[in-house]
């Protein structure tokens, strides 16, 4: 017996990609928390980024690139920010 293939709708898939560029956390999480398979969610996101280059050229390459680049910077700081915030409370304690 062979598995039934789920069909989504084009809605479904344009807001499951949104999510999974917009969201800070993998594609994998993504995909699990909207109840479908991770291997698909990829395949979409791809298909969505080799679109976005194909339209702009060599500049959409480089700004999805960039965008990249920044959502990492920006969890690396939210990371640092949480860390910092745990030492001030614990030195707060410390002194009292």
């Amino acid at each position: 017996m062979g598995t039934k293939l789920k069909s989504y709708d084009k809605e479904f898939k344009e807001r499951a990609i949104k999510l999974a560029l917009a969201s800070s956390q993998p594609i994998s999480k993504t995909a699990k928390e909207l109840g479908m398979n991770e291997a698909t969610l990829y395949s979409w996101v791809k298909s969505n980024r080799n679109a976005y280059v194909e339209q702009h050229g060599n500049n959409g390459k480089e700004i999805l690139d960039e965008l990249a680049k920044l959502r990492k910077e920006n969890a690396r700081l939210r990371e640092e920010r949480e860390i910092l915030k745990k030492a001030a409370v614990f030195f707060v304690k410390e002194a009292q």
